[in-house]
């Protein structure tokens, strides 16, 4: 019994010490770029040394490719849940963007990282992030496909609809980080923005 308490313990040790590597890293990340932040200064801000770092993590891009994949996954759910939300067209679309727009004003930095050191990912990591992230512009893609179908939506051109609606999400990241606005304002405008894209009958 003593001895599964403690492979227990040692197990949420150590879970709880890759979060604080994960959160370390996610920061400077942000702070400096992938390229440009060094192990030592992952393991300094979390409070361990370089070498504790990789007891926990093989490398540097293991620690983005986590973060990466953390986000895209949570991004990918917060469509499916929208979807599950409601069956009319125009509340999953407005749903959808602002749970998207809201995570990246939340934790922008987060989600500057996800969406702007993907090509700092070895080729077998990046194919893993950009098949979720693909996984999450089509089914946004499938809400506005079938709006159209029914008469929500009277755009001539839904994939180019959903990169524009998209990609204007993602940059508020970018853009709000620390705003005048309230999240909800930003969130509730960028929510109307994309009903106009996509052509959505009043």
């Amino acid at each position: 019994m003593d001895d599964i308490m403690a492979d227990t313990t040692e197990t949420d040790r150590s879970a709880a010490t890759r979060a604080r590597l994960m959160d370390a890293a996610r920061e400077a990340f942000a702070a400096k770029g992938f390229h440009a932040t060094t192990t030592r200064d992952i393991a300094a801000a979390a409070g361990m040394s370089p070498a504790a770092l990789y007891i926990h993590h093989k490398s540097k891009e293991e620690l983005l490719y986590l973060i990466s994949k953390a986000g895209h996954e949570l991004v990918l759910q917060l469509v499916r849940d929208a979807v599950a939300s409601s069956s009319d067209r125009v509340e999953q679309l407005r749903t959808v963007v602002r749970s998207w727009v809201d995570y990246h004003l939340r934790d922008y930095t987060m989600a500057r990282i996800v969406n702007y050191e993907l090509s700092a990912l070895t080729p077998p990591h990046q194919d893993e992030i950009t098949a979720l992230r693909r996984s999450a512009v089509q089914e946004v893609e499938a809400i506005v496909r079938a709006g159209v179908r029914s008469g929500a939506f009277t755009t001539r051109q839904p994939a180019l609809a959903t990169t524009a609606i998209l990609s204007l999400a993602v940059d508020t990241s970018r853009w709000f980080p620390e705003s005048a606005w309230k999240r909800k304002q930003v969130t509730d405008y960028y929510a109307t923005l994309a009903l106009l894209i996509v052509g959505a009958k009043a």
